[in-house]
């Protein structure tokens, strides 16, 4: 029970690598308040994790609005009294080499990825840094790290959550507060297999090219990620600060011959 009666807030939590940590998270002990913009997916995440015996609650918010996030960190406040765990998980994709991509489609993964980081931890902040504690998770990319072909915006995105991972932990490491963040490589999440088959004629074939870019030869699953999230929300990790997690399966170390 490695997060017993601790309070874990996960956005973007109702399906894939989010919906993966809250059931985790919840049976390490935690209070999970599961947050996603898709009431009817969090809601799901609720209640598969109460049918295991686990405890969680569901707030709808939009991470890119501050009032539906100062109302969400507000209610679990109101409810639970405090916030343990933030893992800032909610996130979007975007495709294109940068002079495809439309203005408003480049705003909107900026919107998402960033400004959600930005909003939720400002609201979160402050009470961690009443008590003194707490552990923090963005969700970063091994995208942050390799040039990967049509990801201009994703891959801008991913690289200022992880520079700005590390400067929050300078910011926040004399309240006791740790900052870290999760760089996944490819994960077979819903989403992945739902753009895999809507963008491309054969997606078995767009799946086994996937799987050549990582020395696993595998995808990752979102359990995979959901375990070193787990790892750096727990005080096993609290000697972890300001620090780039790889879940890659080899991509941005290793190189096949």
């Amino acid at each position: 029970m490695r997060l017993a009666n601790k309070v874990a807030l996960i956005t973007g939590s109702g399906s894939g690598i989010g919906r993966s940590s809250a059931l985790l998270f919840a049976r390490e002990g935690a209070f999970v308040v599961v947050n996603d913009l898709d009431a009817d997916k969090g809601r799901e995440t609720v209640e598969e994790i109460m049918s295991q015996g686990g405890r969680a609650w569901f707030v709808h918010a939009d991470v890119t609005d501050p009032d539906s996030v100062r109302s969400m960190v507000n209610e679990t406040l109101a409810a639970y009294s405090r916030i343990d765990v933030l893992f800032n998980n909610a996130g979007i994709s975007g495709v294109g080499a940068l002079h495809e991509v439309e203005p408003e489609d480049w705003d909107r993964v900026i919107r998402v990825n960033i400004r959600g980081v930005y909003l939720t931890s400002k609201y979160v902040l402050p009470h961690m840094m009443e008590h003194t504690s707490g552990s923090i998770i963005n969700m970063s990319s091994c995208i942050a790290e390799i040039g990967l072909a049509k990801r201009a915006s994703y891959s801008a995105t991913k690289g200022a959550v992880l520079a700005l991972t590390k400067s929050m932990q300078v910011d926040y490491a004399p309240y006791n507060i740790r900052v870290n963040a999760l760089l996944p490589g490819t994960i077979l999440t819903p989403f992945v297999e739902n753009y895999l088959r809507t963008s491309y004629g054969d997606p078995e074939a767009a799946i086994a090219s996937l799987k050549t870019r990582q020395l696993s030869n595998e995808l990752g699953r979102p359990e995979d990620v959901a375990k070193a999230a787990l790892f750096l929300a727990s005080e096993e990790s609290s000697f972890m600060m300001g620090s780039p997690l790889y879940v890659d399966g080899g991509v941005v170390f290793g190189k096949n011959a």
